[in-house]
Order: C-alpha cells, then structure tokens, then sequence
C-alpha cells in the first residue's frame, strides 16, 4: 500500500512540475490606430501583412479627417497610434504633450491634384480654371489637410476668395472624391494616391511647383497608449522593407 501511495505521489509531482512548464499562451494584444482618411486602403494591406507576421496583436483602425481625429485625440478617445495626413495636426498634439516622447515620424509624402468627373464636362485644364467651374470640391480648411493644402494653392496663384465662395467643404478627402466621382461638383482637390484609387474621374494636373506645403505624413505613439512594445513594434514595422513596398504601391512615397 505504502509503494502505491509513493507512485501516486511521484505521479502528481511529475505532472505539476510538466504544467509549470508549459509555456503560457502569448497574450493578445489589439491596437487602435487613428489614421488619415487617405490612409484607408493602405492600411487595409499593412494591417493583413502585420498580423500574419504577429499572430498576437490584433490592428483596429479608426479613419477620418485628421483634424477630427486630432479632436477626438484632445477629448481623450483611446487609441495607441496616430497617423496624420499633415504635421499641423501632429504638431498640436505634441505641444500639448499627448505624444509618446521621441515617437513621432515623417513617415510618408504624397502630392495634391486637381480632378473631374470622368470625361471633364466643364473642360476645366488647369487649377487658374477652377476660377470658371460652378461648384467645387474641397476638404475643410481648419480641419482637414488637404483642404489646407487646397487653400495654400488657390490663395498663392491668387484665387481662393472667388473659389471659396463655390466650394463645398468635406470633412474628408474621400468625402470629396465621391462628390467628383458621382458629378456632384465640377472639380475637386486631392490626393494623388485617392485620386488613383477611382475609375470614376479625371486627373488634370498636379499642384503647381511651390503653390503649397509639402504633403508629409508623420505617425506617432499617443502618450495615453497601455501598448508600448506592440505600438514600438508596429511602429518599427512602418518603416521596414514590407511596409515600404506596400505604400509604394499604392502611390505614397516613402521619406
């Protein structure tokens, strides 16, 4: 009987010492990325390239106008990661210490371009012309970048009062290249990589050389994030070869 009870207990021993052992499955992590609007489908590739690279983390992306995710950011919306379609916006938040110290990067550049409803009906060839259309399309100004960078054009060749009295204001750029694409206005402003998504419309020219900013795209960890290494870690992988390609491909050039 004492021989049983010695196996029985020798069993248990093994079997403890077996499961202390094995290892603990990795936590699961999901982060929320606040991006640009123009970052939309991009970021629908990154985020499958990433997490088949890092099984445990889980990517959520918010998209909007970027100064609208800046308030949001402001009011205290939680999220791990800001991704911004201009520095004005991220430069907010960093002089209101909402950024991760040393987190933030340049991290993309792209162009702005004037566009029209596929088959031009207002025949409109350059961004002086926008000055003839009836209705235009434009992000807001305050709020959304490239209403912003729309404004810096159309005011540094002399026009913007007599556009701005036609605009219609979007609270984002696809917001705006929708107008354009059911005819809804005569022309808009936006980006080169949105513009290249549509079949819809007409690219007319590229901005002017030196009618505006430089479209910078930085991304930054938010101070208020619980999900440092995994924030750092996709961080890193926006920079890394992969990442590159993917933004390459759809028309960003990376800095």
């Amino acid at each position: 009987m004492k021989k049983i009870y010695i196996a029985i207990l020798i069993t248990m021993m093994t079997a403890l010492v077996f499961t202390g052992c094995t290892p603990k499955p990795e936590e699961k992590v999901e982060l929320l990325v606040m991006a640009a609007a123009s970052l939309t489908d991009v970021c629908d590739e990154l985020k499958e390239a990433y997490e088949e690279e890092n099984e445990s983390t889980t990517l959520n992306f918010s998209f909007g106008g970027s100064g609208t995710l800046q308030a949001q950011i402001e009011e205290g919306a939680p999220a791990d990661i800001f991704m911004s379609a201009a520095t004005k916006q991220m430069d907010a938040l960093g002089d209101k210490g909402l950024l991760k110290e040393g987190s933030t990067i340049n991290l993309l550049e792209n162009k702005v371009v004037l566009i029209t409803p596929q088959g031009n009906p207002a025949g409109i060839k350059s961004f002086e012309e926008v000055s003839d259309a009836k209705i235009v399309g434009l992000g807001e100004p305050e709020s959304v970048p490239v209403g912003q960078y729309s404004k810096e054009i159309f005011s540094s060749i002399g026009i913007w009062d007599r556009i701005s009295e036609k605009a219609n204001y979007g609270s984002d750029v696809r917001t705006v290249l929708s107008w354009v694409e059911t005819g809804s206005v005569d022309c808009g402003v936006v980006y080169a990589t949105d513009a290249s998504t549509s079949k819809n419309i007409e690219v007319v020219c590229s901005a002017p050389e030196g009618t505006c900013s430089k479209v910078i795209y930085p991304a930054a960890i938010l101070k208020s994030s619980e999900n440092d290494a995994s924030a750092m870690s996709f961080m890193e992988f926006l920079q890394s070869e992969k990442a590159t390609k993917i933004f390459e491909k759809y028309g960003f050039t990376v800095i």
